[in-house]
């Protein structure tokens, strides 16, 4: 018998958050309220486990945030540290209406104080989107 392969929704996930195999992807901020459908729509198109301790730079970073997780400047610093000059960090928050919702400002405020810019923004779940934050052109390496 054969396993019906996975469904195009969770397939579309990793479509767009631009997922492909062989990237080294690190996940920060795990915790039980996180959306397994799309940790798993990853996981399956990476064919591999997602890096906790980099030996070498990673070319994304996927980081769940709640507003009470503290300050998301602080936090999105902190991911930048094994992350490659081309590379750039989905920011995971809940969704507005949602408990931790993070306000679209602070959002701006953190990027800002990062040196980092939001590129776009993707609803992945009912209880989860994500904003892609990149360094300014001039910042790349």
């Amino acid at each position: 018998m054969t396993t019906a392969p996975r469904s195009t929704a969770e397939s579309s996930i990793a479509t767009a958050l631009g997922i492909t195999p062989g990237l080294a992807v690190q996940e920060l901020g795990w915790d039980t309220d996180v959306d397994e459908g799309v940790r798993t729509a990853v996981l399956d198109v990476l064919g591999d486990d997602f890096v906790y301790e980099a030996l070498e730079a990673v070319d994304v970073v996927l980081l769940w945030w709640r507003e009470e997780d503290g300050d998301l400047g602080d936090g999105l610093v902190d991911a930048l540290t094994d992350l490659t000059g081309r590379g750039h960090i989905w920011l995971f928050t809940p969704r507005i209406g949602r408990d931790g919702h993070v306000d679209p400002a602070d959002l701006a405020e953190a990027a800002l104080t990062a040196g980092l810019a939001l590129a776009n923004t993707a609803s992945v779940s009912k209880a989860w989107e994500a904003h892609k934050l990149v360094r300014p052109k001039g910042g790349r390496r």
